[in-house]
């Protein structure tokens, strides 16, 4: 067990700083801990944009993991200078980066993550030299107060990550001894497309990949996940596709990969029953697929739908691939998906969730006006009124532009913000 290095009373590897000084710095702790939530952003734009942070980046459960490391960083650094201010600021060793220090070791990334907690410090430090120089503009306070802060930051980012490596270290042996790390193995090496045999990867998987499959991705969106919880949901996926118990990997403490036999299209009614004695639990489906081709392409299916659900975000907990395969496509830039439904959508994008899903229902029933009436369950006068209403707050004729409508009406049904 790892215990936090502890600086003895009076023991400071920096002189001790003025009165003064020491108040500088409990004031700035104080505007830390009250900082507005873009102060906050800008340390996670800057640490999940670093090169070798991209497969962290694209996993919404590990980003997200990440921001709250940021936080726990920067507020335990704060706390710290608020109680003693520049004194020597212990290593954090709570759940939050422990926690993702299991989770990177699971994913098989080295400790060369942990450079990206430097861009963070970067980003951070930026910041404080701002709230610096708002708390006092005398030149010798200014340099004293900066010389200490930076030593206190770098000191403590220094301990935070020698101390979280050595968690990974531990983390890492640990996994090596047990069975779950040959199958996290074999799976990273199937998908990967290494020239590994299948008939031996079953074997040493203990699951036939001369079958037909249908790949899924659970996570939980809990700071303190419960495993046993997500294998539940895992089995009830197998259940609702009538397939023996799937294959599940441990991807992380918060995720898990599955594969379902037979790939079987799944009862979603039947496992929303089980979800809703579940909070913060998702399911992202992937494709069917045959043999080891079909049982990556799934795989990797099921992660872009996952990846989709995290960057609109959507707040639906099953998400079929097959449902949202053009959405993730148009949604793959944001930036554009954005231009392109306010272009298309004009005044209706904010109009009310009522008249867009009769559009939406509209179109997708071909147009037939009594079958959309129908799955609304509404009259069929009172569609028609909100479908004169929605062609009145389109910028173009709808006749004209029907196909890109139905798409944008799509990407909104999808995002956290749609109808």
């Amino acid at each position: 067990m790892m215990h936090q290095r502890q600086e003895q009373p009076g023991e400071w590897p920096w002189p001790r700083p003025s009165k003064r000084v020491r108040e500088l710095m409990r004031r700035g702790a104080e505007m830390v801990l009250n900082a507005p939530p873009a102060w906050i952003e800008e340390i996670d734009r800057a640490t999940l944009s670093v090169e070798n942070m991209k497969a962290i980046a694209d996993d919404p459960v590990l980003a997200a993991a990440t921001r709250r490391t940021n936080r726990a960083n920067l507020f335990h650094w704060a706390a710290s200078n608020l109680r003693d201010p520049a004194a020597p600021v212990a290593p954090n060793l709570g759940a939050e980066p422990l926690g993702i220090a299991r989770d990177l070791v699971r994913r098989g990334v080295s400790e060369s993550a942990l450079n990206a907690y430097r861009t963070g410090q970067n980003a951070a430090w930026l910041r404080w030299m701002s709230i610096a120089f708002e708390l006092t503009s005398r030149p010798d306070e200014l340099r004293e107060l900066l010389e200490v802060s930076a030593r206190s930051i770098s000191s403590f980012i220094d301990a935070t990550i020698a101390d979280i490596s050595a968690q990974m270290k531990a983390e890492r042996d640990e996994l090596t001894r047990g069975t779950h790390a040959e199958r996290r193995e074999v799976v990273a090496l199937l998908l990967d497309g290494a020239p590994l045999g299948p008939g031996d990867a079953s074997r040493r998987l203990g699951y036939e990949l001369d079958q037909a499959h249908r790949a899924a991705v659970v996570w939980s969106d809990h700071i303190e996940p419960d495993l046993s919880a997500l294998e539940s949901v895992a089995d009830a996926l197998s259940r609702a596709s009538g397939a023996p118990r799937p294959l599940i990997i441990i991807a992380s403490a918060a995720t898990l990969w599955v594969w379902v036999p037979g790939g079987a299209e799944p009862d979603v009614e039947r496992l929303s029953l089980v979800l809703r004695q579940l909070e913060g639990i998702r399911i992202a489906i992937g494709s069917r697929g045959q043999g080891l081709q079909g049982f990556r392409r799934g795989h990797l299916d099921a992660l872009t739908t996952q990846r989709m659900v995290a960057r609109l975000g959507s707040e639906q907990r099953i998400v079929r691939f097959d449902e949202v395969r053009l959405v993730s496509l148009v949604t793959h830039n944001p930036e554009g998906a954005d231009q392109f439904i306010k272009h298309t959508l004009g005044t209706l994008e904010s109009a009310s969730p009522e008249i867009k899903d009769a559009l939406r229902t509209f179109l997708d029933e071909g147009c037939n006006a009594s079958r959309a009436a129908a799955r609304l369950h509404t009259h069929r006068n009172t569609l028609l009124r909100r479908l004169a209403r929605a062609e009145d707050l389109l910028p173009r004729p709808l006749e004209h532009s029907r196909v890109h409508v139905a798409v944008a009406l799509e990407v909104l049904r999808w995002q956290s913000s749609g109808a």
